[in-house]
């Protein structure tokens, strides 16, 4: 069963107030497991790596959020669209 538009969003936010600060901790703690004789370029790797897994399972939770909800009527979505686009058009 596929989530709907406004349980997508909200589930995301979720992941970013708890889950992301969660994962931080969790991260924090295992690199303070990491021996302190370890080469640099093995420690950036388990940075680079902790940095972005977090990310691979939730990116389907996340893609879309940003858009206009599919389920508002059309008036709904051609007002956000050209808000959108009158947003690229002006860099300030």
């Amino acid at each position: 069963m596929a989530l709907g538009y406004r349980a997508r969003k909200r589930l995301a936010l979720l992941v970013l107030v708890v889950g992301l600060p969660a994962w931080i901790a969790l991260a924090w703690w295992i690199t303070s497991l990491l021996p302190a004789e370890m080469p640099a370029w093995i420690e950036f790797a388990v940075y680079v790596v902790l940095g972005v897994i977090w990310a691979v399972p939730l990116r389907f939770l996340f893609l879309g959020v940003a858009q206009p909800d599919p389920e508002a009527g059309p008036a709904i979505r051609s007002a956000t669209k050209s808000a959108t686009d009158r947003d690229r058009r002006d860099p300030r």
